[in-house]
């Protein structure tokens, strides 16, 4: 690599500006194949109207208009207990999940993404600092404040319009090795895969990355591999950290400074 790959500095077009990595990883569900008292959060799979109406119903009309709920009605995977666990899982775009069949026997599968509403992301957390609602906007901060105001939970999620639909996929004893494919087409690889901007790095480039901060101190060869509707511009990154709950603490708590080198032909 170092004979035939050349390294350039990855800058913004325009002005100077710190990049900033973040961090997302594979989360870890329980879920039932049917409804119960505790489980009645729906997770679905693409409704058959999804082309014909662009965007399609935002989330908090799929909640309440009675044509959104007609449209998915019978396209449930799967129920999970915690809408904001649905809302991460949606949001990172994959995820494992462990269902309890009408049987009672479980099985672990993949939840891969499928499609989404078209409608545009909106962070929840960004939502909550705006009222004021937190001063810890990571996932625990989120959930904790959840936890303290289950009247307003449905406000926080409405404030996403975007929500995103599933395909269910075996999980063989290889594909549990590795994260879930990336929109390259490859599955990823914890602490070596990372989400860029594809109009600014192309899928495949080797990059070497540098960020320093209280998560992570990290001078790695990555690569690109997957993107995200949140990752918009060349200095911007999301870093696989892998799947369950350590990945996800410190997927949760990840932000801070970067810089990126690509490395290409020389």
């Amino acid at each position: 690599m170092m004979l035939r790959l050349q390294p350039y500095r990855v800058e913004p077009l325009q002005g100077v500006s710190d990049g900033l990595l973040t961090g997302y990883y594979e989360p870890m569900l329980e879920a039932s194949r049917q409804r119960t008292a505790t489980k009645t959060v729906p997770l679905y799979r693409p409704p058959a109207t999804l082309a014909s109406r662009k965007p399609w119903y935002s989330r908090r009309d799929i909640d309440t208009l009675p044509e959104a709920g007609a449209a998915l009605r019978g396209r449930e995977i799967a129920w999970v207990a915690d809408p904001i666990e649905a809302l991460i899982l949606q949001i990172q775009g994959s995820g494992r999940v462990r269902i309890t069949e009408p049987d009672g026997s479980q099985r672990v599968v993949r939840l891969a993404f499928a499609a989404s509403n078209d409608q545009p992301y909106r962070s929840v957390g960004a939502w909550l600092l705006q009222q004021g609602a937190v001063r810890d906007a990571s996932w625990p901060g989120i959930k904790a404040w959840a936890a303290q105001n289950p009247q307003r939970v449905n406000e926080m999620l409405w404030s996403n319009p975007r929500t995103v639909f599933f395909r269910e996929e075996p999980l063989s004893e290889l594909d549990a090795a590795f994260g879930p494919r990336g929109a390259q087409g490859v599955p990823l690889t914890p602490g070596r895969s990372i989400a860029v901007d594809k109009d600014s790095i192309p899928f495949g480039t080797p990059v070497w990355l540098v960020s320093s901060g209280p998560v992570l101190d990290l001078r790695r060869l990555v690569f690109a591999q997957d993107t995200g509707s949140a990752i918009v511009g060349a200095l911007r990154a999301d870093y696989f950290t892998g799947w369950g709950a350590a990945a996800g603490d410190i997927a949760g708590r990840l932000k801070q400074p970067l810089a990126l080198w690509v490395l290409w032909p020389k």
